[in-house]
């Protein structure tokens, strides 16, 4: 951060510049003031190139792909200049260093810091790798490194150049600071190539040094092609993984999800929520911060603020927790510019504290969605090197990835080095729409997940095992708990009302348009879903006909106005005798329809009966693993026993095993048809339930079983079933002819198999597993986006503990209700 210069410039559109920030090979970075008093960075072309008509067009270009990328780590601009006579974009100012800079300061950085920096980078790459492109943008003076998190800044071989340079016949050379393998086999470079780079980066983060850069200059590109990397002096527990991201085949390298989640399994931001730099780095950022107010018309208020108000609510019994990232100016992944509908997270003395109803969500949570652009650019075709004019370069030293020296040496151009030519008859990029005022939009950018319409944080820490929430009638969200049940206004996240009578053991049933079914240990309640008042109470005794006693020990499932349970039942007398029986109770007549009796030896469970299917002749049920005993398990050859129970009699209509499918075998049945899906092994098999017999089966991969699937409501012959296995792949299968129509992964981690379900409307799957949630195109896989909170916060006692996996619920209305732990999150799903 330097004076400014006598040729600098004072005015640059709106904004005052007051001090030089940095140089990149194609602008100049000043630190300015806007009108608001706001702190931005102003990115002014160099004026020798502002001229060229391909540079204006890639200049263009990038600062669309900014704005497309924008959220997460990638900063949004406020305003952009593409236009006029000088090229400028804006975007908010936060403290921040390039990578260059601080491995100068502090020199290699630690492993978590690396981790952390590969994880963020990772999960952007990944979300430009969705839309096919290549970002050519990283390099040791594109990455910044802030207090809560790096940020990338340039998004294109332009603001990533070493040297960019005019020639003639409007031409520009641009020089990368970088080859890859492919680059030097005079192929075009791939989202792979990207991957290269990021374990280039890594490496010299790690080190202090590129992994390439023992030997002569000249040879640089023979060693890139054909030498081992040096990664003696990296971690040992990330060496493996750059090694895997220097492969020298491009098929051979990670996806950018596996790198992110092998590096930071909750994300890069939950790893670093606490703090992620060393000491001389964060010293640094706060003295940058000092200079940076430091001049006398600084106004006294520079709050970062959000831009899109998305209310966080609390119950107001309960202190508001504000996360750390919204506690100062430069926290959350990505700032975002102010507006007059926005709420600052940094108050002043003179701004009234918001009540809970009122706070944000996260930025991190809350990526920005500006008015979208035509589509993302290509990456761009090789070009013949143009010849050299009157560019500017930026300096590079021998720790930086690759010198322009090195490229050029080499003699080469895209397709085999680190030099790009751009013509000024390269195809002209699509008009930029007029601006528009901002509007929500349902379908989020590729790879980046919608801003939560609301978030809400349960007031009560719920046990393992307490049942999971519900959705009434699309309006309702029952939160159900040991302590009381709470309703929760599907549209607005607003707390609507707690009833602490419905300490519900089992997940509430909807009974009809006013009223949802609460099963207690003593009672059944029908709960008003408007307030949350007890319209009805029937006592287990009361509930039954012959007035027995009852325990019920599962709720198996629910159909209109009957719900079927199990339970043990013991008459009045003295010689009365418990029984296990699956029960039929009509809730809206509030009377036992039917009770059938099922097997039950274990002395200390109850009888657990999981509904397969519910089907137009009969309920499908299968005695659940834990309530089976060895001598049950052994007579049954360890083979799983299912019946099938009339609905309206609760005759049993047949009792047989199906198959290898054992007790604890994953299945799901369907309910218009007679088939019954199942995990064997590694594969995945269809039974026709009438003869036992397989109908089709799927080849998994070795060792890796398949989990919780689902099928669309109707489901039919037609109908896709889609699951996911223990590599964390998702299927989209024929459900009548086992035909795979297409595999995707999460490029998730975790031992937990992902379940998958499926929006109202059909339109997208959500793989939920452990750590995050992943939205597909239902109809080709086109992977869509991926969910990451910044973790669970710790327990009162503050004792770490496994983050509980991931959970979901969809809903009329084009809504994802997404939660674990105590915070439930609303986001927008076709």
């Amino acid at each position: 951060m330097k004076a400014l210069r006598q040729d600098d410039p004072r005015q640059i559109g709106p904004y005052a510049a007051l001090l030089r920030l940095r140089e990149t090979a194609s602008a100049v970075q000043y630190l300015a003031h806007g009108q608001d008093g706001s702190t931005v960075v102003v990115a002014v072309a160099r004026p020798e190139l502002a001229g060229v008509a391909a540079f204006r067009r890639r200049f263009a270009a990038e600062a669309r792909t900014a704005e497309r990328l924008a959220g997460g780590w990638v900063q949004a601009p406020l305003e952009c200049r593409t236009d006029g006579p000088e090229l400028w974009t804006a975007s908010g100012y936060v403290p921040a260093l390039t990578l260059g800079e601080a491995i100068t300061l502090a020199g290699p950085l630690p492993e978590r810091t690396v981790r952390i920096l590969g994880a963020a980078l990772a999960e952007t790459l990944s979300r430009v790798h969705a839309t096919g492109a290549v970002l050519h943008g990283l390099a040791a003076d594109t990455v910044l490194l802030a207090s809560d998190g790096p940020r990338l800044t340039a998004f294109g071989a332009l603001g990533a150049a070493a040297q960019a340079a005019a020639g003639p016949g409007e031409q520009l050379s641009v020089r990368l600071g970088y080859l890859t393998p492919e680059q030097v086999a005079g192929q075009e470079p791939g989202p792979a190539s990207d991957l290269f780079v990021l374990g280039l980066l890594l490496a010299y983060a790690a080190t202090g040094a590129t992994p390439f850069s023992t030997g002569p200059e000249a040879t640089a590109a023979e060693r890139i092609a054909h030498d081992e990397p040096e990664l003696g002096g990296v971690p040992k527990e990330l060496r493996d993984l750059i090694g895997r991201c220097l492969a020298k085949d491009p098929a051979a390298r990670p996806a950018p999800g596996s790198v992110a989640a092998e590096l930071a399994l909750e994300g890069a931001a939950a790893l670093a929520r606490d703090g992620w730099l060393p000491d001389p780095l964060v010293t640094a950022l706060a003295e940058q911060a000092s200079r940076a107010s430091a001049p006398e018309d600084r106004p006294s208020v520079a709050a970062v603020a959000v831009a899109v108000h998305v209310p966080v609510h609390e119950p107001a019994h309960e202190p508001v927790h504000v996360p750390a990232q919204a506690q100062a100016p430069a926290r959350g992944p990505a700032q975002t510019p102010a507006s007059n509908q926005t709420l600052s997270l940094v108050r002043t003395a003179e701004e009234p504290t918001p009540a809970p109803a009122q706070l944000a969500v996260p930025a991190y949570l809350r990526p920005e969605r500006p008015v979208l652009p035509p589509a993302l650019p290509p990456a761009p075709h090789p070009a013949a090197a143009a010849a050299g004019g009157g560019g500017r370069a930026v300096g590079v030293d021998r720790r930086s990835l690759l010198t322009g020296v090195v490229a050029g040496a080499a003699g080469l151009v895209l397709g085999g080095g680190g030099v790009m030519a751009f013509a000024s008859d390269d195809p002209a990029p699509a008009p930029k729409p007029a601006p528009k005022p901002p509007t929500p939009s349902k379908r989020p950018l590729p790879g980046l997940y919608p801003a939560p319409r609301w978030a809400y944080r349960h007031p009560a820490q719920e046990p393992p095992g307490t049942p999971g929430a519900m959705i009434w009638r699309d309006r309702v969200l029952f939160v159900p708990g040991g302590k009381q049940t709470t309703g929760v206004d599907l549209r607005t996240g607003r707390q609507l009302w707690e009833q602490p009578e419905a300490t519900a053991i089992h997940l509430p049933v909807a009974v009809d348009d006013e009223l949802c079914l609460v099963v207690t240990g003593s009672e059944f309640l029908w709960l008003s879903a408007k307030d949350g008042a007890v319209g009805h109470r029937v006592r287990y005794a009361e509930a039954l006909v012959k007035g027995d006693r009852l325990r019920i020990s599962d709720v198996a499932a629910s159909d209109g106005p009957v719900v079927w349970f199990t339970g043990l039942a013991k008459g009045t007398g003295k010689k009365a005798r418990e029984r296990a029986y699956l029960f039929a109770y009509d809730m809206v007549a509030r009377k036992e329809l039917w009770r059938a009796p099922v097997p039950h030896e274990h002395k200390t469970n109850g009888p657990r009966y999981e509904a397969v299917a519910v089907r137009p002749e009969g309920i499908l049920v299968r005695q659940n693993e834990r309530s089976l005993t060895p001598g049950q398990k052994k007579k049954a050859k360890n083979k799983a026993v299912f019946m099938l129970f009339d609905r309206k009699s609760g005759k049993r209509l047949w009792s047989r095993s199906v198959g290898p499918i054992g007790p604890d075998t994953t299945v799901m049945g369907a309910g218009s048809s007679d088939l019954l899906y199942a995990s064997v092994g590694d594969d995945l098999h269809a039974y026709d339930t009438r003869t036992g017999k397989r109908k089709w089966r799927l080849e998994g991969e070795r060792r890796q079983t398949f989990g919780e699937g689902t099928l669309p409501d109707g489901d039919g012959a037609d109908s896709t079933l889609f699951a996911a296995n223990e590599d964390h792949d998702v299927y989209a299968v024929n459900a009548a002819t086992g035909a795979t129509i297409w595999k995707r992964s999460t490029e998730g981690r975790g031992s937990r198999l992902p379940r998958v379900a499926l929006s109202a409307t059909g339109s997208t799957a959500l793989a939920v597993g452990a750590t995050q949630v992943t939205a597909f195109s239902a109809q080709d896989g086109a992977r869509l986006w991926k969910f990451q909170d910044a973790g669970v916060r710790k327990p009162e006692d503050g004792k770490d503990r496994t983050a509980p996996p991931y959970r979901a619920l969809t809903a009329r209305g084009g809504l994802a209700v997404v939660w674990r732990d105590r915070t439930y999150y609303a986001l927008e799903v076709d």
